[in-house]
């Protein structure tokens, strides 16, 4: 019987094969970097600074020394100018974070490492850790956005506009002025941050969890100052990442000088605690939106402004209102992107990295801008949808977000809201009904891959691409059987290593749309091999048989759209290449979607909760409607966490994270998520790339905070614009 939670197989839709390594992950022989069992392992534990910035004055080394089973203590003194200084991922480099590991007294932030011991034991390091003694030269930090100190910059390189958005503004008969605001939010995977290194020779392998195997490998040679070649990166699971472990961080390049030291493999799993600084997360930003329309709800004046946290030793934007500003059509558009240099890590990519922000901000001025015109807000965006993007013209590749609000608005019942906020009730609950609009850059990378077929039917697909739990294993060997017309059982796959053929990062929902046409490519060559006619449904078999040959093995490399040539040769070296979205000279492409909720909030408690949820999405050609309703309906759930739970808090005095754990950091459990219900709209879309893919893995989560904002508003008439939203934010009397 069809499992009938997600679609069957269409002709815009594969078939819902079963994960394949689901049997490896329930029954414990999935192996994770950390449970790489290596001879003789030193473990490491990291120390790291209780300030927030300054100098380090002296550290006292010689009562953790005595403890038996301590093997060795790094520090700057001991590292210092052993790990080079390299630039930074976001000026063309490898690193998440360019603040050179222990690599001098300097303190840029709380959490940076300090030390690192090496023993004989977990607990042995960690006890030893704690009896080093440290003196501190503190200086004040700058915190966050108002603090004394931070240094707040305008990039004007993002600036992006048409038309005299201020006269139309000032003239219009209708306008919003508003402002918004988002906090800081980490990632907390089930899987800690963990590297393990071991020499033979001159030779390093490192066990480690990555969304990006070939950046690790090459921006740690850059560290260490040695010939790539002489590294090999292996992980074949991530438990968990959408960003966190996305690029090398500063942690690699210790574990590795340490085993080189000791001449003995050297583990370092790090605390949940030290999580919150060794890795990305989603920094704070703020918003003012202003919009102006009409009597008829037609935009004639749209403005974003977007200010982000960003660190001092590195500048990180995401000026999520380069596709907010072009989601309608407008006339007369102006936007700006502000980052605010503080004393804390380098932020990074969490799911929807600049979407979310943008998103909650823009989306939430257009559902106000709808009540100051009496308009549904789905018919507001109805009169503003657009075919082509209104700054520059181009058109969309394809576009069904107004498909997406149809589908998702009769799942959700919308036709039977009542617009006045407040009208709604059940007992003591009061009723909210809220929408918003999700879109994510449809984005591809260049991508290799091998595929072999044998005499006896069997399929071996193989690439360096990364399984995060997103299904890149059934993926590969789904697009390899499609292809060549082999059961799925007869398919093996291997990844998680770079050794096998480059990809780009498994991030930006790109890793499908990047790595299936390779496969593809790489089953193209064989069935011309066997002269079977270059189609995907021709007797694969059958000609393998007549030919004779035990085996025939074909790689392939593919080139994403609006990447230049020498890209390819990038892509062998870890660099960062990726195109689409709003980026692209000639066209557009996103992945849209539409959020629905439900919230109650309760009339004498006002206890908030987010009863119903129904979201509509359309991604191009979706090549396994399992993997990608798990995915959908994650980010889902993810977005009502985003909207209600999630804020990591900040004490101002020394830039230091107050909750950086799980018993503090709020995160849903199963009582706080009721019904989801995650729709696919059909779409078609052949120019994207040659898979028709769009990609799922984020579009999911964008809009849904928007969508909470919006139908706290339909419940109480109050307009909540600060993240997360929680009780006491609504315990006024309405």
């Amino acid at each position: 019987m069809a499992d009938t939670r997600f679609p069957q197989a269409t002709g815009t839709m594969g078939q819902p094969y079963r994960r394949y390594e689901a049997l490896e992950k329930v029954n414990g022989s999935a192996t994770y970097a950390s449970d790489v069992k290596l001879a003789k392992t030193a473990h490491a534990y990291l120390l790291t600074s209780r300030i927030g910035r300054g100098v380090i004055r002296s550290l006292d080394l010689v009562e953790a020394r005595a403890i038996p089973g301590v093997i060795e203590i790094l520090t700057h003194q001991t590292v210092g100018e052993s790990i080079r200084q390299t630039q930074a991922l976001y000026t063309g480099g490898y690193v998440a974070d360019s603040v050179r590991p222990l690599g001098s007294a300097e303190i840029a932030y709380w959490g940076q490492p300090i030390a690192m011991v090496l023993a004989e034991s977990y607990e042995i390091a960690r006890e030893a850790a704690r009896k080093i003694g440290v003196s501190y030269d503190v200086s004040e930090p700058a915190s966050s956005f108002d603090s004394a100190g931070v240094d707040m910059t305008a990039l004007e390189p993002m600036n992006l506009g048409v038309g005299d958005f201020k006269a139309a503004y000032a003239n219009a008969a209708v306008k919003i002025d508003a402002r918004y605001s988002t906090p800081v939010q980490h990632h907390n995977a089930m899987e800690l941050f963990a590297t393990q290194c071991v020499w033979d020779g001159n030779r390093l392998t490192v066990y480690e969890p990555g969304q990006y195997l070939n950046n690790i490998k090459y921006g740690l040679a850059e560290q260490l100052g040695i010939d790539p070649e002489l590294i090999r990166v292996v992980n074949p699971y991530v438990g968990g990442a959408f960003g966190a472990k996305g690029f090398l961080t500063q942690r690699t390049a210790l574990v590795a000088i340490a085993a080189r030291r000791i001449g003995r493999p050297v583990k370092l799993v790090a605390t949940r605690e030290q999580g919150f600084f060794l890795s990305a997360y989603r920094a704070e930003t703020r918003h003012h939106v202003q919009l102006a329309a009409d009597s008829t709800g037609r935009l004639i004046a749209s403005s974003h402004e977007g200010w982000e946290v960003t660190s001092r030793a590195d500048v990180l934007a995401l000026g999520g209102n380069a596709i907010t500003l072009r989601l309608y059509g407008c006339p007369n558009i102006e936007g700006r992107v502000n980052v605010a240099k503080t004393d804390r890590s380098t932020p990074g990519f969490m799911r929807g990295p600049g979407e979310v922000p943008y998103a909650f901000a823009f989306e939430c001025a257009l559902d106000e801008l709808a009540y100051a015109l009496k308009m549904d807000p789905v018919e507001l965006r109805r009169v503003n949808d657009t075919k082509v993007e209104p700054i520059a013209g181009l058109p969309y590749t394809s576009r069904s977000l107004m498909q997406c609000f149809d589908a998702a608005g009769a799942a959700f019942g919308w036709a039977g809201k009542t617009a006045a906020p407040g009208s709604m009730r059940d007992g003591d609950w009061l009723l909210g009904w809220g929408c918003a609009a999700a879109f994510y850059p449809t984005q591809a990378g260049n991508s290799a891959a091998r595929v072999r077929l044998s005499s006896d039917g069997r399929v071996h697909v193989s690439s360096a691409g990364h399984e995060l739990g997103q299904g890149m294993y059934t993926m590969m060997a789904q697009v390899a059987s499609e292809q060549l017309g082999v059961p799925i059982e007869h398919v093996t796959v291997s990844l998680g290593d770079t050794d096998l053929p480059p990809t780009i990062v498994a991030g930006g929902s790109a890793g499908t749309a990047s790595l299936a046409p390779a496969i593809m490519s790489a089953c193209d060559a064989i069935r011309r091999r066997l002269q079977t006619g270059g189609s995907p449904a021709a007797d694969v078999m059958t000609a393998m048989r007549a030919s004779g040959l035990g085996n025939i093995e074909e790689f392939a490399e593919t080139r994403a759209h609006g990447l230049p040539p020498e890209s390819v040769q990038g892509m062998y070296r870890g660099r960062v290449a990726m195109s689409g979205g709003v980026h692209l000279p000639d066209r557009v492409q996103l992945a849209f979607g539409a959020q629905f909720v439900e919230v109650r909030i309760h009339a004498r408690t006002r206890e908030l909760r987010v009863s119903r949820a129904v979201g509509a999405f359309a991604a191009g050609r979706i090549i396994n409607p399992r993997t990608a309703h798990g995915q959908l309906v994650g980010g889902m759930i993810w977005g009502i966490s985003s909207a209600l739970h999630e804020q990591t808090e900040i004490d101002e005095r020394n830039a230091s994270y107050i909750n950086a754990n799980l018993a503090d950091y709020l995160l849903p459990v199963n009582a706080d998520i009721a019904d989801v219900q995650a729709i696919m709209v059909p779409e078609e879309d052949n120019l994207v790339n040659a898979a028709g893919v769009k990609g799922v893995g984020e579009v999911g989560t964008v809009g849904m905070a928007a969508a909470i904002a919006n139908a706290v508003y339909h419940a109480t008439g109050k307009r909540l614009r600060d993240l997360p939203l929680r009780i006491e934010h609504v315990l006024e009397e309405v």
